[in-house]
């Protein structure tokens, strides 16, 4: 492989930057893991889960402090996987989420996070977006992005024409005509959960898109944060049958998150 350099867009690699979106992808995508970096100050617990599932799916792995030094991002990084960049699709009969030209990639990174942890396993992205493969957003979703099907399109009406034609579709906005409190979610199509960006929201077109939402607050603040709005909306749309497979008591696999 070529020397490896601070990520950039235009590369086919990326990087998961700390150990615990490192075993994400370990257990979810390793065909598409080319090689795995640790420090030497990196606790042996960390190094001898590394060992046993790098050796297990063949992924070479070494240690090199010059080399995470030199493709970190402003944090420190004890461990690294080396990721090739892999197409991907939305599953088109389960619930989206749409966000329309988000800018910044720690809230890309939240949104995909919550998604994963509500079941929504679907994000659509209206470009222009933020970088789904930067290693802030990576990071921000602490490996969730191995957990959801993302997918970019050119314009909202190509995605209404492709993978969300069956949806029902609910945009947030401030001029929604239902507050998400009063709405009651209909049992059958799947839904389209939109958002618009972080400075402008969606604008007035989307008026005419599906069903019109807001979540009400205080007059304190004139709109909130997009990856809070997002979480808002995916609890309320999703507690009913999340509260279902509580109830079943799934539980969730140890896990160390030791993330450097």
């Amino acid at each position: 492989m070529e020397k490896l350099k601070r990520y950039a867009k235009k590369s086919d690699y990326t990087y998961t930057l700390g150990s615990f979106p490192t075993f994400e992808l370990l257990e979810h995508y390793p065909q598409y893991l080319k090689q795995v970096l640790y420090s030497a100050q990196t606790k042996e617990e960390i190094v001898d889960k590394l060992r046993f599932l790098c050796g297990r799916q063949g992924i070479p792995l070494s240690c090199s402090d010059r080399v995470l030094e030199r493709i970190r991002e402003k944090e420190a990084c004890l461990v690294a996987g080396v990721l090739q960049k892999y197409p991907d699709r939305m599953e088109a009969e389960a619930d989206h989420v749409v966000l329309v030209h988000p800018k910044d990639m720690g809230n890309l990174g939240t949104i995909i996070r919550t998604c994963a942890g509500f079941g929504i396993h679907n994000l659509a992205l209206i470009e222009p977006c933020a970088d789904v493969f930067h290693p802030k957003t990576l990071r921000a979703s602490m490996g969730a992005l191995f957990c959801v099907h993302v997918e970019c399109f050119s314009s909202f009406a190509e995605y209404q024409s492709t993978a969300g034609r069956s949806h029902d579709c609910y945009p947030f906005m401030l001029a929604g005509s239902i507050s998400l409190q009063e709405l009651k979610r209909e049992e059958g199509a799947p839904v389209s959960l939109i958002f618009g960006n972080e400075s402008s929201g969606l604008d007035d077109s989307f008026l005419q898109v599906g069903q019109p939402v807001c979540i009400r607050h205080g007059d304190e603040i004139d709109s909130l944060n997009l990856s809070m709005a997002a979480g808002i909306a995916l609890y309320e749309f999703t507690r009913t049958s999340f509260s279902r497979q509580s109830d079943r008591g799934a539980g969730q696999p140890d896990r160390i998150r030791q993330d450097g």
